[in-house]
């Protein structure tokens, strides 16, 4: 099982240069973990991308019906006091947005107490990078170490 970060999430069901890339990831481990926002997080980045017209309406609703999907399947972290314990102090160590201290949060939770235990999928590099300071693996694109 590996935890997915929206950034490389996106790239399943919208066209973009990783696509490839993720969609062998996905392949080589279909088991996915995602924070129990990243929904909301997904929803905001194909909404954005029919506002900039770079998704075309039509496409919308089966872009947004297969990450539900995705999300679906995936086992999700929704423990909110846990990962909050361990997002904020993540602010403090790296130069992280807030939701991208809770994705790292909740990898963190998942991989207590070896986060050397998980991999965590992310196309972020500055999330990638701090990943990577906390101890987890990370598989990012392009495919260089972060």
């Amino acid at each position: 099982m590996r935890f997915w970060d929206t950034s490389a999430i996106v790239p399943l069901v919208v066209r973009e240069a990783a696509t490839e890339t993720v969609q062998g990831w996905l392949r080589d481990d279909p088991d996915i973990a995602l924070w129990g926002l990243t929904w909301v997080e997904l929803a905001s980045a194909v909404e954005r991308r029919v506002r900039e017209g770079r998704i075309p309406q039509s496409s919308r609703r089966p872009i947004l019906q297969r990450l539900a999907r995705i999300a679906g399947d995936a086992h999700e972290i929704s423990d909110v006091a846990a990962v909050r314990s361990r997002a904020v102090p993540l602010l403090a160590r790296h130069a992280l947005r807030a939701a991208d201290a809770t994705q790292l949060g909740a990898a963190l939770l998942i991989a207590d107490p070896d986060p050397s235990t998980l991999t965590m999928v992310v196309l972020d590099h500055r999330l990638a990078i701090s990943a990577e300071r906390e101890g987890l693996s990370v598989l990012t694109w392009p495919e260089r170490s972060v």
